[in-house]
């Protein structure tokens, strides 16, 4: 089986899926990409409901279990990335069409949000867990920044796996993998 038909089958599975479940867990990236996209650019955008949204977001797809110090927080944590996401700069990062990251410009911007996430949730860290040598983990960042903005896919473990084994790009977020994304969307 192609790629592509391998691409399609998991699209279809996931699209059935959700169809037939109204209240399936993956309807929660809906349910906080809408809420952002609906205050993003607005005056004075409740950061606490978006807070929450996106806590319950990033804990339907397995960001709140083991040891993280997500779990010793209640959903205010994510109150500075929630402004972070929504200074106007970052805008132009919502609905952006996928073949525009490879844009300088535009990746220049990405990189730029997702520093200063992993900037704020390094802070968050350290006051739950004290000093950790280790980075925020890029599967948190991206998980954020698919929900927020629907920017970029979320590096998680099926993710990498899937791109991995198709030999589509590296398990690595980065402008190298999504620029070998975009020409394997191109193609």
């Amino acid at each position: 089986m192609t790629t592509i038909k391998k691409l399609m089958k998991s699209f279809e599975t996931v699209h059935n899926e959700l169809s037939n479940d109204k209240h399936a867990r993956d309807h929660s990236w809906e349910h906080c990409y809408k809420e952002f996209y609906n205050a993003i650019g607005k005056e004075n955008p409740d950061v606490d409901f978006l807070s929450l949204h996106l806590a319950f977001y990033l804990a339907s797809w397995g960001m709140y279990r083991g040891s993280t110090f997500l779990l010793k927080q209640d959903f205010n944590l994510h109150i500075p990335v929630v402004k972070e996401i929504l200074k106007e700069e970052y805008n132009c990062l919502l609905r952006i069409e996928f073949i525009k990251l490879a844009d300088e410009k535009v990746w220049e911007k990405v990189e730029k949000l997702y520093n200063s996430i992993e900037k704020e949730y390094a802070k968050i860290r350290k006051k739950v867990k004290g000093e950790i040598n280790e980075k925020v983990s890029s599967i948190l960042i991206t998980k954020v920044l698919l929900g927020t903005l629907g920017c970029v896919p979320a590096y998680d473990d099926y993710f990498t796996k899937a791109v991995k084994e198709m030999k589509i790009t590296s398990s690595i977020f980065n402008k190298e993998s999504i620029d070998k994304l975009i020409e394997f969307y191109k193609d």
